[in-house]
């Protein structure tokens, strides 16, 4: 095998990492993504740094944390001055290309301050989170009283629809993610009694099939320049709703059990209490609602993995697995009424832990294939990795980049990790209106080693701890027990001490710092000497033997 010089990162959009059979899933089989984790080496406490779609991704394709870039919550611009892996691999001489999903809003303001136009070669790559962009989908076009969610959303896919004979003016909604009466009538992806049904549209033409072709579309067009292509796939996202035959294949006895008990909905804890109020908690605290989801979640997944098997036999008969990376991963989970509550936006394992796979076909990671490391990773690690496989040096970015490469890990070398941070600003959520937090205290934190996970909240609100070792499903809050006190303390003097990272002084390095502790002043500034002799002489020789004209009065 050749050293890798492109790189294919696969990203699914709210994939539990349970739910891979690689990773312990009894019924959901998933064979390609597996074969693909029997290759290279599967990461069993890989965390995500914000456990909602837009702050997570930034994060991941920063390589940075998400009190560090800024973008706290779905459609909050990432800032105009972060650069992402997109910029590192250009000037390394890699093409990075987006075909999916990224759920970034650009910088308008930013842009426009700096006379940066969207439409310039440099714009566009601001305005597309540092991607080149083969094709950009973020799977969601929804409408409302108010308009479109995303009114860029689904457009090429909307066009494809179209032209493939499936008439509406919203062909995303109306096929793709809806069911049909068999009388015309439309039963919307949306309401989660439809989520049984099989989604009106030939499954070739539904969203994941699609996605994969325009992948290897992409890499057909590249030739022999080495690329970085982001397949950003867009499900098992909700609308929870797949086309035959997936939409029938698992059923309630191949579901996992639910992970919830009475006390913890009895919980006195403002922030996770209040989120088990949420309609969406509400609704996935229904068996009814639950089993209908889970048949179409479980659908969607075995699609996902069908398709994997379309893209990695491709790669293979090409050739491409041969000098190629390919990483798979999601963004962050779902509850699926796990704990009471639905969607993400919480850090139990449910929702912050996430599956990652790396197949590295380089000879020195022969040692590893197969195997499954209990390192902990982060998604930020991305990042500085791929800066490596395309031939850079991650250690001179360790001043912006805040992972670490995974290449040591994926070679045979161990490199430790004691903690693994995740952030959620919910300042922007009803939640935080009934709990009357200002902006600044809507936020909750995230620390975690090897067996505890501490989650600190703002507003004076408790913390919660998890011991993982003798609470592996995290049902029982130790927030309030005097008996973990010191492991609280000490996570606690963790997260102080991430907190006080010099996150922000990202424009000199690291290195030119350190460099300058033992580099004497040169340029004429003198400070400390009280007469010629204590100044190194060759430091004050524009100083002495100087003549000039007295001036009167002086």
């Amino acid at each position: 095998m050749a050293k890798p010089k492109n790189i294919l990162f696969i990203m699914f959009d709210q994939l539990r990492w349970d739910y891979l059979s690689c990773y312990g899933h009894p019924h959901l089989q998933t064979p390609n993504i597996d074969k693909l984790a029997s290759k290279g080496v599967r990461f069993d406490r890989a965390y995500i740094q914000s456990p909602l779609c837009g702050p997570s991704r930034m994060s991941t394709y920063t390589g940075r944390y998400v009190h560090s870039h800024g973008a706290s919550w779905n459609n909050v611009p990432l800032k105009v001055g972060e650069r992402t892996m997109g910029d590192y691999l250009r000037d390394l001489g890699m093409g990075c290309w987006l075909v999916g999903k990224t759920h970034m809003k650009a910088d308008a303001e930013g842009m426009a301050r700096l006379g940066l136009e969207p439409d310039s070669v440099i714009g566009a790559r601001v305005s597309e989170c540092g991607f080149d962009v083969f094709e950009r989908d973020d799977g969601m076009r929804p409408e409302g009283p108010d308009g479109f969610y995303d009114d860029g959303g689904a457009l090429k896919y909307n066009e494809y629809l179209r032209i493939k004979g499936y008439e509406s003016d919203n062909p995303w909604h109306d096929y793709a993610n809806s069911a049909n009466d068999g009388a015309g009538n439309v039963l919307s992806g949306w309401f989660m009694e439809n989520s049984d049904k099989p989604a009106n549209i030939a499954e070739d033409d539904s969203e994941t099939p699609y996605l994969t072709r325009r992948g290897i579309e992409f890499i057909e067009s590249r030739g022999d320049a080495p690329w970085c292509c982001h397949l950003s796939y867009i499900k098992p996202h909700w609308p929870y709703i797949v086309p035959a035959p997936y939409h029938d294949m698992f059923g309630p006895e191949q579901f996992l059990d639910v992970v919830r008990t009475d006390a913890e909905r009895q919980t006195d804890h403002p922030v996770f209490g209040g989120m088990m109020k949420a309609p969406v908690g509400q609704a996935f605290s229904q068996t009814e609602v639950r089993d209908k989801v889970l048949g179409a979640y479980m659908g969607l997944i075995k699609q996902c993995d069908d398709q994997m098997e379309v893209l990695f036999d491709w790669l293979e008969k090409t050739g491409r697995m041969d000098d190629t990376m390919i990483v798979v991963t999601s963004d962050h989970g779902d509850y699926l009424g796990d704990h009471w509550l639905g969607e993400k936006t919480f850090c139990h394992d449910t929702s912050v832990r996430v599956p990652m796979i790396v197949y590295d076909p380089s000879a020195e990671a022969d040692g590893t294939r197969g195997t499954v490391s209990d390192a902990l990773v982060q998604l930020i690690d991305l990042a500085p990795t791929f800066v490596e496989i395309a031939g850079g040096n991650s250690a001179d970015l360790d001043h912006v980049l805040e992972g670490q490469s995974l290449l040591p890990l994926l070679r045979g070398q161990k490199q430790l990790r004691e903690y693994a941070f995740c952030e959620y600003d919910f300042s922007m959520t009803p939640l935080a209106k009934r709990l009357d937090l200002d902006t600044a205290e809507a936020r909750l934190f995230m620390v975690t080693d090897t067996r505890y996970k501490l989650i600190e909240f703002g507003g004076g609100i408790r913390p919660m701890l998890f011991d993982r070792h003798d609470d592996p499903d995290e049902l029982v809050d130790l927030g309030e027990s005097d008996a973990h006190a010191g492991v609280m303390a000490q996570l606690s003097s963790a997260l102080n001490t991430w907190a006080r990272r010099p996150a922000q002084r990202t424009t000199i390095t690291n290195e030119t710092l350190r460099q300058t502790r033992s580099q004497r002043s040169t340029k004429g500034v003198i400070l400390g000497a009280y007469g010629e002799a204590d100044a190194d002489a060759d430091l004050t020789e524009k100083y002495r033997n100087r003549k000039a004209a007295p001036v009167r009065g002086a």
